[in-house]
């Protein structure tokens, strides 16, 4: 028994010393070293920073989480019953009455042109490089390019006052045009609309286009599908088989004018996701469910300057080309469809070899049409 009661005591204390030997490990300097690993890989922002730039990058920050915070609010709207009479109401006016984002007539001046938008473009910093007038006697249709991951060039550029577009362009009235699903989210489609955003449905370019003369419209050309491969350094076009806004174009006499925004593929990272890969394969076919694709894609922090969800600082330079002229048909013929795409993708590869030397100097490979 004696024997047999020491064994047990001996076990316990071999297991306690055991257990606070452990114990000493993880509370010692091995705890410490992840600590100091996370440390060493990320870039905190330093704690005296101008107030300024404290100022863009809040800017930034709530712009690429107000689509969230859209949906936040308004749920939040919801659990309160008083309301819900309006709410419903608000609905019904979305979804049936509304029919401001085919037409384009909500935009307005003073909200493109607050001190915000400034803010959010002096983040990159974004600005506007215009080559030749355009009058304002006639429509016009800008194709953007490349996508990049959100096409933030395209949003300081087409839908703020930021970088300086109606004094560039005065009498122009852009509409940059992005998904019609957008437009089914509360709160949010108030503001995007006030920007002068609208739907990019065929009936909302028709609309926009025929409502007289310096009406524009900006299509992102390569749209979901070259939003896959926006990587820093590249430039890789979905544009082979984009004829659908040059058919518009000509059906409404629009000019065609080509924009190359050099810099919009370097403000994110995406994870790889080659063509055949599992990614990829989901990636595209979420696209076929829902119309749109959902990049991986990683940038900077509020506190941080690489780890999180916010563009990088870099620059981007939307450089505005020459117009391409079209005689207004009715029913194009393919053949005319392909000839003014020529033209096109010749001016915007003009655009390219003209100031890829200055605003791409850190390209990995050269413009490319991929598809």
């Amino acid at each position: 028994m004696d024997k047999g009661h020491d064994l047990t005591t001996f076990s316990r204390t071999i297991s306690a010393s055991s257990l606070r030997g452990r114990l000493t490990k993880l509370t010692g300097a091995p705890l410490r070293r992840p600590v100091a690993a996370l440390h060493a890989s990320i870039n905190f922002v330093p704690t005296k920073i101008p107030r300024k730039r404290r100022l863009q990058t809040m800017v930034v920050a709530v712009w690429s989480v107000l689509l969230v915070m859209s949906c936040f609010v308004f749920l939040m709207l919801c659990s309160i019953p008083a309301l819900w009479p309006f709410l419903v109401m608000y609905l019904i006016w979305i979804f049936w009455i509304d029919k401001s984002p085919a037409y384009g007539n909500r935009l307005a001046p003073w909200f493109r042109s607050l001190k915000i938008w400034q803010y959010f473009a002096e983040y990159y910093p974004a600005s506007l490089l215009k080559e030749c007038d355009l009058p304002a006697d006639r429509p016009y249709v800008f194709g953007y390019h490349p996508h990049g991951i959100i096409g933030m060039g395209a949003l300081a550029t087409f839908a703020t006052e930021a970088t300086g577009f109606s004094k560039a362009f005065p009498g122009i009235k852009p509409h940059l045009l992005t998904l019609t699903n957008n437009f089914h989210i509360p709160l949010y489609r108030e503001v995007i609309m006030s920007l002068g955003i609208s739907s990019v449905s065929r009936d909302s370019c028709s609309n926009i286009l025929s409502s007289g003369p310096g009406q524009a419209i900006t299509i992102v050309v390569g749209g979901a599908a070259e939003s896959l491969s926006a990587r820093p350094g590249t430039a890789d076009l979905t544009l082979k088989r984009r004829l659908g806004f040059i058919k518009v174009a000509i059906q409404h006499g629009a000019d065609l004018v080509p924009v190359f925004s050099f810099g919009e593929n370097d403000i994110y990272n995406q994870m790889p996701n080659e063509k055949g890969t599992t990614i990829y394969v989901l990636q595209k076919k979420f696209q076929s469910m829902f119309g749109f694709t959902l990049p991986l894609f990683h940038g900077r922090g509020m506190l941080n300057y690489n780890l999180g969800l916010m563009p990088y600082r870099r620059r981007i330079v939307s450089v505005i080309g020459r117009p391409i002229h079209v005689q207004r048909c009715e029913k194009p013929s393919l053949e005319e469809i392909e000839r003014v795409q020529r033209l096109y993708i010749e001016e915007l590869t003009r655009i390219w070899n003209t100031y890829k030397d200055e605003f791409a100097k850190t390209r990995l490979r050269e413009l490319s049409i991929v598809d």
